[in-house]
């Protein structure tokens, strides 16, 4: 019975999911991957974070949290610890001093790779619970779900009369 109610807690009466389960499933694989990472002394927010520089260095903060689908107010607040630890710097845009450029240091290269193993040992353990097709169709959706054709789609749909 309790599987029936927290069934029905995170889904409409028409049975479409609601923005509670997704909140919900956000929250328990951002821990359980935050546990995966706990020897490296960085979150999983974090790492994602590093990740993304390493992919586009140097990044300026507004490019950085665009890639993040992140506030630019949150995505500064979660840097702060990382520039503190040594493990990206933030410096002026020489060519548009309004911007800063964030790059990662040596060490947050070293950070980076470090979580590498315990980054792919947490996908084996979703990938085991979860199962490969099912995983690589939520990878899928997800991938839709960032994207600026599902935004589009969300917003023309929020505009039609309501019935």
């Amino acid at each position: 019975m309790q599987g029936r109610k927290d069934q029905n807690a995170s889904s409409g009466e028409d049975g479409r999911c609601n923005c509670t389960a997704l909140r919900k499933a956000s929250r328990r694989i951002s821990q359980l991957y935050d546990a995966a990472l706990t020897h490296s002394g960085v979150k999983t927010t974090q790492r994602a974070i590093l990740a993304q520089i390493g992919r586009s260095e140097p990044a300026t903060v507004g490019n950085l949290a665009e890639a993040l689908v992140m506030d630019a107010g949150a995505l500064a607040h979660t840097l702060k610890p990382l520039e503190r630890d040594g493990f990206v710097t933030v410096t002026v845009d020489p060519d548009d001093r309004r911007n800063r450029l964030i790059a990662l240091t040596r060490q947050g290269r070293r950070k980076l790779a470090e979580t590498d193993a315990l980054w792919a040992n947490a996908q084996r353990g979703f990938e085991a619970a979860v199962g490969r097709a099912k995983s690589e169709s939520l990878r899928e959706a997800l991938r839709f779900l960032i994207s600026d054709d599902f935004a589009a789609a969300f917003e023309k749909g929020r505009s039609k009369p309501v019935r």
